[in-house]
């Protein structure tokens, strides 16, 4: 039997503990705060770069260090704390 091509959400799925490997959390580093491994980036910082409507190539024009795959690890790990915890949204509900 052929299996049906992976879809690309599965191929992300797959490389997510890849991904993972980059961040880095030292409490003597940057205040514990997860960071992208090697670098004293915050991954919030990366986040809140793409947030601000910056493409993954803008961020790195920015920040040379870095390497298309450590900013899809921040994406990754916000992914992962993402459902770890909820945040309070003003005009949501919890009904």
């Amino acid at each position: 039997m052929v299996s049906a091509p992976a879809s690309p959400l599965h191929a992300i799925l797959l490389s997510m503990p890849n991904l993972l490997e980059r961040i880095a959390v030292d409490p003597n580093v940057c205040f514990g705060k997860p960071c992208i491994r090697g670098t004293r980036l915050w991954v919030a910082l990366i986040l809140g770069l793409l947030a601000s409507g910056m493409t993954p190539e803008e961020v790195i024009a920015e920040y040379p260090q870095l390497e298309r795959d450590d900013v899809l690890a921040a994406l990754a790990y916000g992914a992962e704390m993402s459902r770890e915890r909820f945040v309070d949204l003003p005009g949501s509900s919890a009904a």
